[in-house]
């Protein structure tokens, strides 16, 4: 008696479609937000008491006007170092960074990921319709990075 070979039906697993990762999915919508008239005294204590480096300045309707950091906070603490004057008399708008580059919240996580390359910026506000929805940093496109698990580097 000889062998014969099987031929039979194989299940075939689909694979899924894998949709790309926007930054949308990934940024941060709780933000922790600056006003232009905020004292930079303020600023430092809200930074070192959440761990944050910088922040989105707004006005009352959440319009984006600029970023503070820590690096703007360090460089008011030397200037009023060297003028003598007092740190408390200084105001956010006075120290933020104005023109400020923001992200689509569409743009495919890795295109951002280049962004950041070429900017050296730690983040990139998301804005919609000239409010802003949101924030992405260089975590968040790690974190999405790690979700992705090499298998969707669209």
């Amino acid at each position: 008696m000889g062998i014969k070979s099987f031929q039979g039906r194989r299940n075939q697993v689909k694979k899924e479609e894998l949709k790309p990762a926007l930054v949308s999915d990934f940024m941060t919508k709780k933000l922790i937000t600056f006003k232009p008239d905020q004292p930079v005294a303020e600023v430092m204590q809200i930074l070192v008491k959440n761990k944050i480096s910088g922040g989105p300045v707004v006005n009352e309707k959440n319009e984006l006007l600029g970023i503070i950091s820590e690096g703007d906070c360090i460089k008011q603490i030397s200037e009023s170092r060297y003028y003598n004057m007092p740190v408390e008399n200084d105001t956010v708008d006075k120290h933020m960074v104005r023109n400020v580059e923001t992200i689509d919240g569409n743009l495919n996580v890795f295109d951002a990921a280049q962004k950041f390359l070429e900017s050296k910026r730690r983040r990139f506000p998301i804005v919609e319709n000239g409010k802003l929805v949101g924030q992405i940093s260089q975590k968040d496109i790690l974190i999405a990075a790690m979700e992705q698990k090499g298998q969707n580097w669209r």
